[in-house]
């Protein structure tokens, strides 16, 4: 079972990463396709995802998942919270029964540094070109990052560069902390996680 990434990160929250070897009808024995996706493999990272709230919370009720405005996935009664991203052949997904999450991951592709004027300030760069390293490395985390907060907070309209601002970075045992300021909701401080997982960064936020 390609389960590759999973944590209980407190009593009633939960992170997984799914690596995506099995065909189509392996997730159709166990989740309903619940939108009409054309494209093969969107259509698999779909399955995956849905599959993986199910292994993180057997109860998890997947017919009840409705889709905002937003394209963000949630439940009526929010019994569950829950964010979902896809990439490549990953999927991952975060699940709480009490807390607001976010979740994201992404796959290092030098395409980062030619947009990186979209969702980073200039302060932002001077942050992640410390230390030198591995900037596309660096470049898709931070990316990451922002990617997170924006499916936490769920409710669309929100500016990359004014609205999210990375402030400093602490690495840790297993990744890195990223300490955030989010201008949408009077400058609330807020600390991401972000781990490299397979060659891929993965980010979460719960509050």
């Amino acid at each position: 079972m390609p389960l590759v990434y999973h944590q209980q990160i407190d009593t009633f929250t939960k992170i997984g990463v799914w690596h995506i070897t099995e065909d189509e009808n392996f997730f159709l024995d166990h989740v309903p396709l619940q939108r009409n996706i054309i494209h093969p493999h969107k259509r698999l990272q779909h399955l995956a995802g849905r599959y993986l709230l199910k292994t993180l919370f057997p109860e998890f009720p997947i017919p009840l998942i409705l889709i905002a405005d937003t394209r963000k996935p949630f439940l009526d009664d929010e019994a569950f919270h829950f964010s979902i991203s896809h990439c490549g052949n990953y999927a991952a997904a975060i699940v709480s029964t009490t807390k607001r999450v976010g979740v994201d991951i992404e796959i290092p592709h030098e395409k980062i540094e030619k947009i990186q004027h979209k969702f980073l300030s200039e302060q932002e760069k001077i942050i992640f070109q410390k230390d030198g390293g591995d900037q596309i490395q660096k470049l898709t985390m931070a990316w990451s990052v922002k990617e997170a907060l924006f499916k936490w907070y769920g409710t669309g309209q929100v500016d990359f560069i004014e609205d999210m601002n990375i402030i400093s970075l602490k690495k840790t045992e297993t990744g890195c902390d990223v300490n955030c300021i989010f201008k949408k909701e009077k400058n609330l401080s807020l600390v991401v996680k972000n781990v490299l997982l397979s060659g891929n960064n993965l980010s979460w936020i719960i509050t």
